[in-house]
C-alpha cells in the first residue's frame, strides 16, 4: 500500500502535515444552487414542494396520510428484531443514557452582598429534529446518539426524518427510534426534509434545532438554515489519529486505521509512533489484512490519499502533532495513557490504552459519537445533553441593591451616549 510516510524531524514536516490535513469544505456551486432552490420552494409552497421533491428523489407517492410512520409500526419493528440485535441496541442505549445523565446542567442562583438575586435558569428546547439516513443504509447508532441526549435533556418533542427510497423502510432504524423514544418519524429526507424542519409545513412541525448526519445536500441545507434554527455542527470526513509506542499488536492498529478509512475515500487515518520498526510492521499488517476487507477499495483509496505513518522521536513531539491535528478520534495506544491524556488539549474523543478501539465509542461505550472534525476540536465539543438545553440569565435586584448599581450603570450609559439607559437606572436610585 502506498501510504504517506513522514518524519517529524524533517525540515519540511509542518508543510507536509498541513498539506495532508487540508480539506476543502466549500460546496460545489451547483449543489448550493440546487439546495437553495429546494429550501426556497419548501418554504414558500410547504407540503406541495416537500411531497413533490420526495416523489422525485425517493420515487414513491407520498401524501399527508403516509408521511408519518405510526407508533405501532415502530414498536412492531422493535418486537420483530432478532434477539441479538435487540440486546445490542438495549445495551448501547442504556450506556449512552447513563453517560448523558451525568451531563445535565442544573439551574442555580445566589444572593450577593447587596441583596440581589443572580442566577441561571436551564430549560430544554421545545422541539428537535433528528436527521437519520434511510433506505438500505442502517445507522441505528446515529438514532441513539442523537435522540437519547435530547430525551435526557427533557426535550418535549423529537421529530425524526428518514428517507425511504421507493418506500423501503429500515427495521433497525425504526426499532432504534422506538427504543430511544422518538415522538414522530417522517418518511422524508434530503434538503427538502431539512427545509421542512427549519420552516415548518402544514404537516411537518417547525423545530428549534436540527441534528444528525447526512450527505452533502443535507449538510449544505443545514448550513443554509442555520440561524433560522440551531444545528449540531458542520461535519467533515471521519478521522482517527493513533499514537502508539510500538507495544500494541500491529494488526490491531492496522484494523483501527481501517475502521475509519472504510467510511469513505475522504476519511483520514493517521498513525504516530516513536518506533520506526513498528510503523513498518503496521504497514505490513495493512498489506496483509486489506484483501480481507469487504470495503477494501474504499479503505485503500482513503489511506493512500489522506492517510499517513508519522515517525516522532519523542513523546513531546507526538503530543505536539496531536494537538496541532486536533483529531475527531484520538487513540492513545501506549503505557500510562492517562498521563498522556493530561497533555492533550484538542481532541473530540480520547480512547485510552491498548484495549480501547475507537469502534467501541461509535456504538456502545457511552460518550457521544457525534464529534468535531477538521480540527474544530480546537473550539468545539462532542454532542451532548447541553446541546439540547439553553441557559437564561436571572437578575432580581433589591431596592437598595438597585440603588447602588444605578450609579455604575448610569456612568457607563452616559459614556456610551445612551441617556435613556442612564435615566432608567437613575430612577431606581434611593434619595
Amino acid at each position: 500500500m502506498n501510504i504517506t510516510t513522514l518524519n517529524a524531524s524533517a525540515d519540511d514536516f509542518n508543510q507536509a502535515l498541513d498539506e495532508l490535513l487540508q480539506w476543502d469544505e466549500s460546496t460545489d456551486a451547483s449543489i448550493a444552487n440546487t439546495v437553495s432552490d429546494i429550501i426556497k420552494n419548501v418554504r414558500q409552497k410547504g407540503d406541495d414542494a416537500l411531497f413533490s421533491y420526495t416523489e422525485e428523489f425517493d420515487q414513491w407517492p407520498i401524501s399527508a396520510a403516509s408521511l408519518f410512520i405510526e407508533h405501532d409500526e415502530l414498536e412492531k419493528a422493535w418486537r420483530q428484531l432478532p434477539a441479538e440485535q435487540s440486546k445490542a441496541l438495549t445495551t448501547a442505549a442504556d450506556r449512552i443514557r447513563a453517560y448523558a445523565e451525568r451531563q445535565k446542567l442544573a439551574s442555580w442562583d445566589f444572593t450577593d452582598e447587596l441583596g440581589n438575586v443572580l442566577g441561571q435558569k436551564v430549560t430544554p428546547l421545545d422541539r428537535v429534529g433528528v436527521y437519520v439516513p434511510g433506505g438500505k443504509a442502517a445507522y441505528p447508532s446515529s438514532v441513539l446518539m442523537n435522540v437519547i441526549p435530547a430525551k435526557v435533556a427533557g426535550v418535549t418533542e423529537i421529530v425524526m426524518v428518514t428517507p425511504t427510497p421507493k418506500g423501503e423502510l429500515n427495521q433497525l432504524v425504526l426499532a432504534a427510534a422506538w427504543l430511544a423514544g422518538v415522538n414522530k418519524v417522517a418518511r422524508i429526507g434530503g434538503a427538502q426534509a431539512v427545509a421542512a424542519l427549519a420552516y415548518g409545513t402544514k404537516t411537518v412541525p417547525r423545530v428549534d434545532k436540527i441534528v444528525g448526519p447526512g450527505n452533502i445536500f443535507v449538510a449544505t441545507a443545514k448550513k443554509m438554515v442555520f440561524g433560522q434554527v440551531g444545528i449540531d455542527m458542520i461535519a467533515g470526513p471521519s478521522e482517527i489519529l493513533i499514537i502508539c509506542d510500538g507495544k500494541t499488536d500491529p494488526d490491531w492498529i492496522a484494523m483501527d486505521l481501517f475502521s475509519q478509512a472504510e467510511h469513505d475515500e475522504n476519511a483520514q487515518s493517521i498513525l504516530i509512533s516513536m518506533d520506526k520498526d513498528f510503523l513498518e510492521a503496521v504497514r505490513s499488517s495493512m498489506d496483509k489484512l486489506l484483501p480481507t476487507m469487504s470495503r477494501a477499495e474504499v479503505i485503500k483509496a482513503s489511506l493512500e490519499s489522506r492517510g499517513a505513518l508519522i515517525y516522532a522521536e519523542t513523546k513531546a513531539a507526538a503530543v505536539d502533532i496531536a494537538n496541532k491535528i486536533a483529531p475527531e478520534h484520538l487513540e492513545l495506544s501506549v503505557d500510562n495513557a492517562k498521563e498522556w491524556m493530561g497533555e492533550i488539549r484538542h481532541a473530540g474523543a480520547i480512547f485510552m490504552g491498548r484495549y480501547t478501539p475507537e469502534a467501541l465509542g461509535d456504538y456502545c461505550a457511552g460518550p457521544n459519537h457525534v464529534l468535531p472534525t477538521s480540527s474544530t476540536a480546537r473550539f468545539s465539543s462532542p454532542l451532548g445533553v447541553y446541546d439540547f438545553q439553553k441557559r437564561t440569565s436571572i437578575i432580581g435586584c433589591s431596592q437598595s441593591g438597585a440603588s447602588v448599581l444605578s450609579d455604575t450603570a448610569s456612568v457607563l450609559a452616559k459614556g456610551e451616549a445612551l441617556t435613556a439607559h442612564a435615566q432608567s437606572a437613575d430612577y431606581r436610585k434611593l434619595t
